[in-house]
């Protein structure tokens, strides 16, 4: 019998979920792909935040099915996984794309192999960028290459997340707490109370948002925005937004508000005192991070070191991180941390982006 003629369950194998908020451009060709998918039966929730596009037109036309919640991608996709009836749940975003046809029943195996060891386990492809141009290549290819990982602070909503319904139900879903980085929390979830794989495959996502805003502008402000948020300062988060919407009817990203904010809480929050430990902090999580400027190097070597080898993190790994895992050093990559972002950056981008304020 071919594959595709195989005779399916009655019952969904898979659900995936997808938020959504006027994502009507998109929407069609995600959905085209899904129908496409061999040898599993899919069923598909659009979890809508307050779509006025034809995002549930275009939802209904697919034979999907569109579940509202308010506005926050945490939320929409547990309201969408409540009404899911799939054994397995993925969610992945709008912009992805799916080549191979092939792609989830291969993925839905090596989770279900996976869970052979444990049930507690859950998965994410690697990633390919869609590009509108050849610029930044080695960036990303780095970013191709770290979505293939599974360590700390590698995993987001891009790569999609496979799991089972069970486990998705014992994590509590996504915490709904916050309005951002709810992809990252759910991520460190799994890797403290189960195990990541990486599945078979790739997915393909939109680089719109770095063309759009510049690779290393978008790429800084995600590391502003990671660093701060695994020391557990939110305060930046809470204006964050308003900073980001003032400064989006420019076209383009511009990080001299964002230092302007870091600069206010600098002097009206945490004072002298309280920059210090922010810094410290941070600096423990550089140190923690130093890992990728190696990975990095491994990457830019890969013409010479061949496909999937690593010899510079290995390095790192096994005797550079065990020698410097020393906490008077935190300090002192904090005081580099601090002299870099808001001696240097901030006011570069003060003067290169003045016109513009």
């Amino acid at each position: 019998m071919n594959p595709s003629e195989a005779v399916l369950p009655l019952h969904p194998s898979l659900t995936v979920i997808i938020p959504a908020l006027n994502e009507a451009e998109h929407l069609p060709v995600l959905l085209a792909d899904l129908q496409q998918q061999r040898d599993l039966r899919v069923e598909i929730i659009i979890g809508d935040g307050g779509s006025s596009d034809a995002t549930a037109a275009i939802t209904e036309a697919f034979g999907a099915r569109l579940v509202r919640a308010r506005r926050g991608r945490g939320v929409q996709m547990n309201a969408a996984a409540a009404e899911a009836t799939g054994k397995y749940l993925l969610c992945m975003h709008a912009d992805s794309r799916l080549e191979d046809p092939y792609l989830l029943r291969r993925a839905l195996e090596a989770l279900q192999l996976a869970e052979l060891e444990d049930t507690r386990v859950a998965g994410h492809f690697r990633l390919r960028f869609f590009r509108s141009g050849k610029r930044n290549a080695l960036s990303y290819r780095y970013l191709e290459e770290k979505t293939a990982l599974n360590r700390a602070n590698t995993t987001n909503g891009d790569q999609g997340l496979l799991l089972s319904r069970r486990f998705f139900l014992h994590l509590g879903g996504f915490d709904e707490r916050l309005p951002f980085l709810e992809d990252q929390r759910i991520a460190e979830q799994i890797r403290t109370q189960g195990r990541w794989i990486t599945l078979p495959g790739h997915l393909t996502t939109s680089a719109r948002r770095f063309e759009s805003e510049g690779f290393h502008r978008r790429y800084l402000l995600m590391g502003i925005m990671m660093g701060l948020y695994n020391i557990g300062e939110l305060g930046f988060f809470n204006r964050a937004p308003e900073v980001y919407r003032v400064q989006q009817e420019t076209g383009r990203l511009l990080l001299s508000p964002f230092f302007g904010l870091l600069w206010s809480m600098v002097r009206r929050d945490w004072r002298f005192l309280g920059t210090i430990r922010i810094f410290y902090r941070l600096g423990r999580y550089i140190r923690q991070n130093s890992w990728q400027v190696f990975f990095f190097i491994d990457v830019w070597l890969r013409p010479l070191l061949g496909p999937g080898r690593y010899p510079l993190v290995t390095v790192h790994d096994q005797v550079i991180a065990p020698f410097t895992d020393l906490k008077m050093l935190n300090g002192l990559v904090g005081l580099l941390c601090f002299g870099w972002y808001m001696g240097i950056l901030a006011p570069v981008f003060w003067l290169t982006e003045y016109k513009n304020r």
